[in-house]
């Protein structure tokens, strides 16, 4: 993975060949600084060098911990205990070096800088998303696919637009550009986004996955707004719990050879009613790690059978009455 270099006069910023600054290539978006800030930091959004020193010492002992082989002469585990396989357990931290990326130079705390807590706002009370909404009209998730993640429907993994957050499994993407439009693809799922530059928004009324984006150059920063977002991207786990009204705005800004600078606004009127700001630092992947197809086939099978076996469950009911 590629580390932040430093910006000085005598770099070249790289442009195509309609001189506009070139993105294209893969890029890592993973980060070991969280979306939001631990709440015992409360206000601090940095560390000192010595604090992040500690802190990759203490992630690198943890994965060491977890790669050590098990003990074969270990007791066996007691009735009803959870079993855990240690030397697999968290096997996702494995995909992230132990070691956090600058931002602007500085080691944040937190992506998220605005709100000053560096977390993102409750909810207004009065909102309610996608499956909220289920739930009030008595639906579970296993009533229908709707109500079963997205990255399980093999539709779209992550928050609404995927590098938004810290993603802890396969964190790359890959940006294509040309005059017209710029495309950026996250290898999870290969979800692609098109930009339309100097466009504007679809009048069409058609929400659509990773919403409707446009973009232009504001020197030698690429801004992207986005909005038109499905309701059902709404997540807690790995992004924002967001409505119909959700927008975002993203800047880019090459800031080095192998360093991207990432600032993102969302709005959503409905369900914080205030903007959340954050920043990012993409790193280039080397040249020979490529980008390969991702295959989703979690719903092939595994979305037939929890629905299958949710209306045999309802069946068997009816039986017992």
């Amino acid at each position: 993975m590629a580390t932040q270099d430093e910006v000085n006069s005598d770099w070249l910023m790289p442009r195509t060949e309609h001189g506009h600054p070139n993105f294209q290539g893969t890029w890592f978006f993973g980060s070991r600084t969280p979306l939001q800030r631990p709440k015992e930091l409360g206000t601090q959004s940095t560390y000192t060098e010595q604090e992040v020193r500690a802190l990759e010492q203490r992630m690198q002992m943890r994965l060491d911990n977890q790669a050590a082989p098990l003990e074969p002469s270990r007791d066996a585990p007691e009735k009803g205990a959870v079993i855990r396989q240690e030397a697999d357990d968290s096997f996702l931290a494995h995909y992230l070096e132990p070691v956090v990326t600058p931002i602007a130079g500085q080691y944040r705390t937190s992506v998220i800088v605005d709100p000053p807590n560096g977390r993102i706002p409750p909810m207004r009370e009065e909102f309610e998303d996608f499956y909220a909404k289920r739930s009030e009209l008595g639906l579970g998730a296993a009533d229908g696919p709707e109500g079963q993640p997205l990255s399980g429907r093999c539709l779209i993994f992550g928050a609404a637009i995927p590098n938004l957050t810290p993603m802890m499994m396969n964190p790359n993407l890959q940006i294509v550009q040309n005059q017209d439009y710029v495309m950026v693809m996250t290898e999870m799922v290969h979800d692609a986004r098109i930009i339309r530059l100097g466009d504007e928004h679809h009048e069409d009324g058609v929400a659509r996955w990773m919403g409707d984006s446009v973009g232009y150059w504001d020197g030698d920063t690429l801004v992207v707004q986005t909005q038109g977002f499905r309701s059902e991207q709404s997540t807690s786990r790995m992004g924002f719990r967001v409505s119909e009204d959700f927008e975002v705005t993203e800047r880019y800004t090459l800031t080095s050879d192998n360093t991207i600078h990432y600032a993102f606004t969302i709005m959503d009127e409905q369900a914080y009613g205030r903007p959340i700001s954050g920043e990012r630092t993409l790193t280039r992947n080397p040249p020979e790690e490529r980008l390969y197809d991702f295959e989703c086939h979690e719903g092939n099978y595994s979305l037939a059978a929890i629905l299958r076996g949710a209306r045999m469950e309802e069946v068997q009911v009816e039986l017992q009455q």
